[in-house]
């Protein structure tokens, strides 16, 4: 052997070999052992004769193989290459030739030249082709080596055209094909299934052209036109579709776009199959752009420009794909760090949920304790009057239940007590006091009060009057006091004022509480018009407010009973003057100061998905946290209704934003006032968080600002590391978390620099990066890490934060924000509808460094996140650590985050804290 040294990384390799007799049948490229060149060959000269050697030179480089030349060999230097090389047994064995080693050489690499044409100007031509023959051979057996290679394995798995989407969770064939079966019966006319009923008869009824394309590439395979199959045929294509072999699915997905069946594949055709693939997945924008990654996928799979790619290269591709995604490697479910011992865990399976309830558990202990006391100090005390002589245990209870009910009639209205709550939410009383937990709290009161007025009103109603009007004079007389000496009736008691009081409160009562259900609030209940107005927010909101009148004949009623006379005996509005007038002072600061914060519009810019964003200067004194919101109103379109959002901006900004998600009248009115008027700044596409200049607020809608208010991410500050989960357009509270973090990322970066006055220059150039003067002021952050992770069904979601995106990835230098953004509408990887989107996703950002589906240097995952896989990865990643778990988004997915919370804890080192809002 013979090597020359070259400049570079690449070599030259010459060495002498020859080659066995010609095969009437082609050459099984890539059936070789092994994955370099010299190797078959070396294998190939064990068993030819000395005299038809030939020497080959090839240049080595780390990417090629490039043939330098072939010429014949000396007998001389035969004969010292097989003594350098092999033992001397080999040199007996050699079988005769009677064509030249070179011409079979030629053959072998369809190189077909003659002997007058080797020394013409067409040799540099003759040795490219030559050398793009044996590159293309070399990367044939490369290809059937990767498939011993781990990262290869997963690829090998997929590429599937049955997956969960189309089993509905079987996975049992015989009971796959039964169902095939079931719904060819239905189907089928005439005995013929026919091409357009076939994407829905193997469940792929969502992407029909996509089972359009399979259909049409397996019955190209039995040479079939026409346009419906058998139950037979169809059970042979089943087949076929649902193989387990990776060759099988790879030749049925490379036969979609062989349409004319050459065996090779052309850019017209994979510009088809991506359109197809992008069809299936709904994803309009890759539709549009399929022309320039049909291009990508070509120029990566055929370097040298011949115009097709072969069923080796599409292979080459899917097996590669973990070399061309090690930016953004799937989740796996590594072993988690220390893990704790049997007995352990027995005591965390029982210490843990009381670790994560006591906050709850001593407030509604402590609350049923004193709902408990005021019943039987009540009862008793009833006991001992005159009238229990008349009435009995009907009394005493009635009169229990209504000390229980001025009791919650007063409570009730702290936990809505927005600003004293957001107060105390920056006090040590969030340590002992769950205050995510105020609505719920809220709703359990209502409900208290419910049975309370059940059991108040029933019991006078059904037993209380009636033995009052049936008592004998003798007893009667003991009372009669009470009732001015006349014995009233049943009729009287309902119509006097104790009694007209109680009634209109039930009702008030009956018709808050039914419009405030979840049914009526979310419009689960359908009604006929005019009827449908009593369901949706706003009759929930309005009827809120019927309460107020509740309150005053509470007031009423409780100054009006029979059997009480003296003033400090009645104790209603003792329990509810309080609470009352601090609701009352709460409203009046509400009032008071969203009209100080009138806000000037800077920007409205309309989103993809019914989205859109406004971007307002901060008024003077507004201070609030990430993950806080603040309440709008619009006196344009109404000057009572008040409507919770989001903010997506950071403390340290100049300026207010919110994401608004148009799903209701509201919303869909305020849209509507801010982009039709001619005078209004909006601004259709993408959010641009630039510079804005001067905004002609001349025809602008009033808006108005309440809070900010407190909310579950607000204590993100609290922990070492960050989970941060939203669904749609949940992710607002965390896109300013993370906006934060980058702007104390920036003021340390800063202060360790020295550079005082670069603050200032940053902000007069940047809207998204504007801070205040006092974030340089800032303490070094608690938190380590933070990882977000955004699940969205329209990929047009992913231009709401793009900015956000863009910037974590710029400026995000020591890795200390993870972000994963999930499309639940594209299918899960390796499915086969969406692997040619995966393939194009991986080489269009190794190639550029941005996501084809977000527009940033973000990677897209396809389907729904495997959330135990998070939880393990995080919990590997950050032993002995409290991770916060923040979630905002629809409530199914609570309870799945929370349980993994409460069993990570007790299963590793690492302590999860689950906090949940929802939209």
């Amino acid at each position: 052997m013979r090597t020359l040294s070259s400049s570079g990384s690449s070599s030259r390799y010459s060495r002498s070999f020859d080659l066995p007799e010609p095969s009437r049948d082609p050459p099984l490229y890539g059936a070789a052992g092994g994955a370099m060149l010299p190797v078959y060959l070396n294998d190939l000269r064990r068993s030819v004769k000395s005299d038809e050697m030939v020497e080959v030179t090839l240049e080595l480089d780390v990417n090629s193989v490039v043939l330098c030349s072939v010429a014949p060999t000396t007998a001389a230097s035969a004969a010292a290459a097989a003594e350098e090389e092999e033992p001397p047994v080999f040199n007996n064995g050699f079988l005769a030739r009677s064509t030249s080693a070179a011409t079979r050489l030629r053959r072998m690499f369809s190189w077909r030249r003659t002997a007058s044409a080797r020394t013409s100007t067409s040799d540099a031509e003759d040795q490219h082709q030559t050398a793009v023959a044996t590159a293309r051979e070399m990367m044939k057996m490369k290809t059937k080596m990767m498939r011993n290679k781990s990262s290869a394995q997963r690829a090998l798995g997929g590429l599937r055209f049955i997956s969960k989407s189309t089993t509905a969770g079987e996975s049992d064939p015989n009971a796959l094909w039964k169902q095939v079966e079931a719904r060819f019966a239905v189907l089928a006319k005439d005995g013929l299934l026919y091409r357009q009923d076939f994407g829905e008869c193997i469940g792929m009824a969502d992407s029909k052209e996509f089972a359009l394309g399979v259909f049409d590439a397996l019955a190209r395979r039995r040479r079939q036109k026409t346009g419906g199959i058998t139950k037979a045929e169809l059970h042979d294509f089943w087949l076929q579709i649902s193989d387990h072999s990776f060759d099988a699915r790879l030749q049925i997905f490379f036969d979609m776009a062989d349409v004319n069946g050459d065996g090779k594949i052309t850019r017209d055709e994979v510009q088809e199959l991506i359109m197809l693939s992008a069809s299936a997945n709904k994803l309009s924008n890759l539709k549009e752009r399929a022309d320039e990654y049909a291009s990508l996928i070509m120029e990566e799979l055929d370097p040298e420009r011949l115009g097709y790619i072969e069923l080796w290269q599409l292979e080459t591709l899917l097996l590669q794909r973990e070399d061309y995604m090690n930016y953004s490697r799937p989740l796996s479910t590594t072993s988690v760090g220390w893990k704790r011992s049997f007995g352990s865990q027995i005591v965390n399976k029982i210490a843990s949920p009381l670790f994560d309830n006591w906050q709850r558990g001593w407030i509604l202990v402590l609350w049923i304790l004193a709902m408990a006391g005021l019943f039987t100090w009540k009862f008793l005390q009833y006991r001992q009057k005159a009238a229990f002589q008349i009435m009995g245990h009907c009394l005493t209870t009635a009169k229990g239940a209504a000390e229980t009910l001025k009791f919650n009639m007063a409570l009730i209205l702290l936990p809505v007590c927005r600003n004293i709550l957001t107060w105390l939410r920056s006090t040590r009383a969030r340590l002992f006091i769950p205050f995510d937990d105020n609505i719920n709290f809220h709703k359990v009161i209502a409900c208290a009060i419910v049975v309370g007025v059940v059991v108040h009103a029933g019991i006078h109603i059904t037993c209380d009057f009636p033995r009052l009007i049936r008592s004998t004079p003798e007893k009667f007389a003991l009372i009669a006091s009470d009732f001015g000496g006349e014995k009233p009736t049943y009729t009287s008691l309902l119509v006097g004022v104790v009694g007209c009081t109680g009634i209109a409160m039930v009702v008030l009562m009956i018709i808050t509480f039914t419009l405030a259900t979840r049914s009526f609030r979310k419009k689960g209940v359908k009604l006929p018009p005019p009827l449908n107005k009593l369901t949706g927010f706003n009759a929930f909101w309005y009827s809120h407010h019927l309460l107020g009148v509740v309150y005053v004949l509470l007031l009423i009623h409780g100054t009006s009973l029979f059997l009480v006379h003296k003033w400090y005996q009645k104790t209603t509005w003792m329990y509810i003057s309080a609470p009352l007038l601090l609701y009352l002072a709460e409203r009046s600061l509400r009032t008071c100061r969203s009209e100080h914060y009138a806000v000037r519009i800077l920007k409205v810019s309309v989103l993809p998905g019914g989205v859109f964003t406004l971007v307002m200067a901060k008024p003077n004194g507004f201070k609030y946290k990430s993950g806080q919101y603040v309440f709008l109103q619009c006196p344009a379109i109404s000057s009572f209704e008040w409507h919770p959002f989001s903010l997506t901006s950071a403390p340290g900004d100049n300026y207010l934003s919110v994401h608004i998600r148009t799903v209701g009248d509201w919303t869909k009115e305020l849209k509507r006032v801010f982009t039709e008027n001619n005078s209004s700044t909006s601004v259709i596409g993408r959010a641009k968080f630039g510079s804005l200049g001067n905004v002609n607020q001349t025809g602008l809608p009033k808006l108005l600002v309440d809070g900010p208010y407190g909310a579950p991410a607000q204590a993100y500050q609290n922990y070492d590391v960050l989970l941060l989960v939203g669904l749609g357009i949940g992710a607002t509270p965390f896109i300013s978390i993370l906006k934060d973090l980058l702007n104390n990322t920036k003021s340390e970066d800063q202060m360790d620099s020295n550079t005082d006055n670069s603050q200032s220059d940053e902000s007069s150039t940047s809207f998204a990066s504007s801070t205040d003067a006092s974030v340089g002021k800032k303490k070094p952050q608690k938190i380590r890490s933070a990882h977000l992770y955004w699940v969205t069904r329209e990929p047009g979601s992913f231009e709401w934060f793009k900015g956000v995106m863009n910037e974590v990835a710029e400026i995000d230098h020591k890795g200390q924000i993870e972000m994963h953004n999930y499309l639940t509408s594209v299918y899960e990887e390796g499915d086969a509808r969406s692997t040619l989107i995966t393939m194009v996703q991986a080489l269009n950002h190794a190639k550029h460094g941005v996501d084809i589906l977000s527009g940033t240097r973000v990677r897209t995952h396809f389907a729904r996140p495997n959330w135990r896989e998070v939880f393990n990865k995080i919990a590997s990643k950050h032993p002995c650590s409290t991770v916060g778990v923040f979630y905002c988004g629809m409530p199914i997915l609570a309870k799945e985050l929370k349980k993994l919370s409460q069993e990570l804890t007790y299963k590793t080192s690492t302590r999860f804290e689950f906090h949940k809002e929802y939209f």
